[in-house]
């Protein structure tokens, strides 16, 4: 059995915030073709004083508080995370909170009394053109889901793709794919979609999906990998009455709920194992 000891988890978090090359500035790489943007950095800097009209961030830490000399209290392990979210990829903010434990449209804790976990979302606010905002996962160098990162053993990563991206069958459109680098989570996570009745791909079959590159956020954990979601849209329509940005958190439906009850029985199933005990 593997476990983690804080020295080595101090040690991972010193050699994370000086290693591998900057997103911005030198030695950065170049956008995908599709991105409009280098960075967050870059998007952040060209639409300066848009922050609340064209685009959003929004971000949970909480609390976590030892002072007692004989106890050691829980360490953060899981952080959720929707890069695209708003408009750019509709369905994945208000996943993004689901899973986190809160309701999207009323912020309380659900289920009442249920774990909770770190969050932090980017939202296309724009009536139409969200996609012009899209930075992709790797490029991804803003501070806060950096250190959210960094400071976690785990990140769920929530995107938005199309069925026609997947090898999902035309008869059946709605999939979510599975990847990261985290080879036991993708083993949790296909376990309680399968479970829950949802049809789930591996994203070890679709490179442009698979979500392994080391530079990609949900990957910068303090274990070097995490878990990717990437959820068609059809899926994405089937977990709301109403699928706007005004009219998804208070429509969530069934489907919405069985997906997160899903996901958040792989977090805590993938927590109880001996890889994610600190000493």
């Amino acid at each position: 059995m593997t476990q983690t000891s804080r020295r080595t988890v101090l040690a991972a978090l010193a050699t994370a915030a000086v290693s591998g090359p900057l997103l911005t500035g030198v030695g950065a790489s170049p956008a995908y073709a599709a991105d409009d943007y280098a960075s967050n950095t870059d998007l952040y800097t060209q639409l300066a004083g848009r922050e609340g009209l064209d685009f959003a961030r929004r971000y949970k830490r909480h609390e976590t508080f030892d002072n007692s000399l004989g106890t050691v209290y829980r360490y953060p392990r899981t952080a959720i995370m929707a890069l695209h979210g708003g408009g750019i990829e509709p369905g994945t903010s208000e996943l993004c909170l689901g899973i986190a434990g809160y309701h999207p449209a009323t912020f309380a804790v659900t289920p009442a009394g249920g774990p909770v976990y770190d969050y932090w979302m980017f939202e296309g606010l724009l009536s139409t053109g969200n996609g012009t905002m899209h930075v992709t996962a790797s490029h991804c160098d803003d501070t806060v889901a950096l250190s959210l990162a960094a400071g976690s053993l785990n990140v769920l990563s929530i995107h938005g793709c199309r069925a026609d991206q997947t090898s999902a069958p035309a008869n059946r459109p709605e999939a979510v794919v599975v990847g990261g680098r985290n080879d036991r989570f993708k083993q949790l996570l296909h376990s309680a979609f399968g479970a829950a009745g949802f049809q789930t791909i591996d994203g070890s079959t679709l490179p442009d999906l698979a979500g392994v590159q080391t530079q990609n956020i949900a990957n910068r954990t303090l274990l070097g990998m995490g878990g990717q979601l990437e959820i068609t849209t059809e899926l994405r329509e089937s977990m709301f009455g109403t699928f706007t940005r005004a009219g998804r958190p208070g429509s969530t439906n069934a489907v919405f709920d069985s997906f997160v009850g899903a996901a958040r029985t792989a977090i805590a199933n993938l927590e109880a194992t001996a890889e994610q005990i600190i000493l």
